[in-house]
């Protein structure tokens, strides 16, 4: 039997506990707090931070390979460990070029995969607003477009990210946080696009349906899949991940984020090398969710097959919009009770608002994208106050 260790204890790493369970799979993860969602299906848990590199270590005792729930690790203390014969999958040398977001953007170009015109702002930069503005300038803002400010680290959720609409704005977030970012073209995109990839061992890659996904707030609020969108420009897509994953030699599976111009074009957003919010409708609308599937990959399995067992699946996140310590059984009733309903709820101990506490998946008998979007909307009636 393998024993897998996750870093990170959340409700990525709690959803895998079906493909777990179905594969022969023990979970051993590393998380902070006795009340992360993971710790309830973990074989054993060590409670320590997911970037305290000696916790790991003492994970990698309990296990055969390990993998991440997030991103937000010490890739140089961790390279130690690799260094002395622990398995990370995906290996450490695949995450090196994604952690910054302008890293990360520079190895997209250095591929020849679309991305939006972007530059680094450092401390030099910041004393020159000449300079600075000049650059700006070359991705239309001052022309009432705003722009778009990323921290270049652990930004997830919308969180790190700022539209700016006018010079005095960017000042003053520039100079009131030592934060490092990125300057990037605000992209008017028709609609926004994902597609959860994996990689095995052995080198094959399944892509998973593209899917819609809208955002308000920079946060994930639902997801259609699959997206209505040509088979054209679903190959493009398919092409682009399969570029990203044998470039960088990954095993384990990914979630790309896409922006859909209204010319046609597809640039790439953000990679998050994990399994990804745009994913979660893979439990319960594919023959084999991205988490089985990640499993699968970091455990040297054949890959199962991504195949939508629906014409349409919509999935909505259930967020919350409160301080409370409520687990909101009326509202799930009521969204239980639609048709081909599947609720998760991530038995999080305390709700705030954006908070994930959940999601919810509906399977639709049609390919129809308005039917997926007013469900979405009876989801929402029910969940948010009015």
């Amino acid at each position: 039997m393998k024993r897998v260790g996750i870093i990170g204890g959340g409700q990525l790493a709690w959803m895998m506990a079906d493909g777990a369970k179905k594969l022969g799979v023990e979970l051993i993860v590393q998380t902070p707090s006795q009340h992360d969602p993971a710790v309830n299906i973990a074989q054993e848990t060590v409670f320590a931070l997911v970037d305290d590199a000696k916790a790991t270590e003492i994970l990698a005792e309990k296990c055969d390979v390990i993998t991440f729930e997030n991103e937000f690790v010490n890739l140089e203390a961790l390279s130690v460990l690799e260094n002395q014969g622990v398995c990370f999958r995906p290996r450490l040398a695949a995450l090196a070029p994604l952690l910054d977001k302008y890293h990360q953007r520079c190895y997209l170009q250095a591929l020849g995969l679309p991305v939006p015109h972007f530059f680094a702002v450092d401390e030099s930069l910041i004393e020159q607003p000449t300079e600075l503005q000049s650059k700006i300038a070359h991705l239309s803002f001052p022309q009432k477009n705003p722009i778009v400010l990323k921290s270049r680290r652990h930004g997830y959720d919308g969180q790190g990210t700022f539209i700016i609409k006018d010079g005095d704005s960017l000042q003053q977030k520039l100079t009131s946080s030592s934060s490092h970012y990125l300057i990037e073209e605000f992209v008017p995109f028709e609609r926004e696009l994902a597609v959860i990839a994996a990689r095995s061992v052995d080198g094959e890659v399944v892509t998973y349906p593209v899917v819609e996904t809208q955002q308000e707030q920079q946060v994930c609020r639902r997801v259609i899949a699959p997206a209505e969108i040509t088979a054209n420009l679903a190959a493009e897509i398919d092409v682009i991940a399969r570029t990203l994953l044998n470039n960088l030699e990954v095993v384990g599976l990914f979630g790309i984020e896409l922006f859909l111009t209204p010319d046609g074009r597809v640039l790439v957003n953000e990679i998050a090398p994990r399994t990804h919010n745009s994913g979660h409708f893979s439990l319960d609308a594919c023959e084999t969710s991205q988490f089985e599937q990640h499993l699968r990959a970091v455990c040297g399995l054949p890959l199962g097959a991504p195949t939508l067992k629906t014409p349409t699946a919509v999935m909505v996140n259930l967020l919350g919009y409160e301080t409370s310590q409520s687990d909101y059984q009326s509202q799930r009733q009521q969204i239980a009770a639609i048709a081909q309903s599947y609720i998760h709820w991530y038995g999080k101990t305390e709700s705030r608002p954006g908070r994930k506490l959940g999601h919810v998946t509906v399977l639709l008998d049609t390919l129809n994208r308005d039917q997926a979007q007013a469900i979405a909307r009876t989801i929402e009636s029910i969940w948010y106050p009015s």
